[in-house]
């Protein structure tokens, strides 16, 4: 494996009754000839803590680097309080169920809050997070906050409200997920953009490569095959490169596909 691993997101790779699916993640990255997978340890629609899995020791022990995304409904910065507490709960059961699989990081989205309060509470809302964690010795992965595509009250959609939020948790070690559809979608230039994000967070630990079916600043997360979309895949590329850490592909296709851009970008970033 490189010192930049590339990888794809497979999932959870588990059955319904919580067997190995086709083999588990670690099959699937083989398959594709990758070196790094992003799984969800549970319904990424769901409130249910993670379960013990089966390969988990296999996962610890591969040289394939793991990173696990939280569900989508965790939102720390909500102010509604019956989001926000079973998030904080929720995010806290992840990162330990990620610990046990011997995950690299555990991918968050940014969170919101509801449409007419005070974006600066769910910013504190994100301070208490950490500041709560660390009172306990912190979390026992790093927590890694991706930017998002769409909502005028978003935490990590604005380059300036990225900036406001990394003022409140980059004292705490929060690493930062660049997804290039999300920035694309909330109208970031993604020719300066890595530059742009390490002026604000001075880190970016992982990738999100991900064309977009839609315009710049469109604001839709809908995500495009690598040179099937509406960025230049070669835009793609040299975001990756000037990144220069892991990539995981979240893009739509088949094992073939996915097998033929990892293959692309491993050529291309050297």
């Amino acid at each position: 494996m490189g010192s930049h691993p590339i990888g794809v997101h497979v999932g959870a790779g588990l059955t319904d009754d919580g067997e190995l699916d086709r083999g588990g993640p670690l099959a699937r990255a083989a398959e594709v000839d990758a070196d790094a997978v992003q799984v969800f340890l549970a319904d990424p629609q769901g409130w249910k803590a993670p379960r013990p899995r089966p390969d988990a020791a296999e996962l610890r022990g591969s040289d394939v680097a793991v990173y696990v995304h939280a569900p989508y409904v965790l939102n720390v910065a909500t102010t509604n309080n019956r989001i926000r507490i079973p998030s904080r709960k929720l995010l806290g059961a992840h990162a330990g169920a990620a610990a046990d699989v011997g995950a690299r990081g555990l991918v968050v989205h940014g969170g919101h809050v509801l449409a007419g309060d005070d974006p600066a509470v769910g910013v504190d809302n994100w301070r208490k997070t950490f500041a709560r964690q660390a009172e306990r010795g912190g979390f026992p992965v790093p927590v890694l906050v991706e930017n998002t595509a769409g909502g005028g009250n978003a935490m990590a959609r604005d380059l300036d409200a990225l900036g406001r939020l990394w003022d409140a948790i980059g004292e705490f070690g929060a690493g930062f997920v660049l997804d290039t559809c999300h920035g694309w979608a909330a109208g970031w230039d993604l020719g300066t953009v890595v530059d742009a994000v390490r002026a604000i967070t001075g880190r970016i630990d992982l990738v999100h490569l991900n064309n977009s079916r839609d315009p710049a600043g469109s604001g839709r997360d809908r995500h495009a095959p690598l040179a099937g979309g509406e960025m230049p895949a070669e835009l793609l590329v040299e975001v990756a490169r000037a990144a220069g850490c892991p990539v995981v592909l979240e893009t739509p296709g088949d094992a073939a596909s996915h097998a033929a851009e990892i293959a692309l970008l491993r050529d291309a970033i050297g």
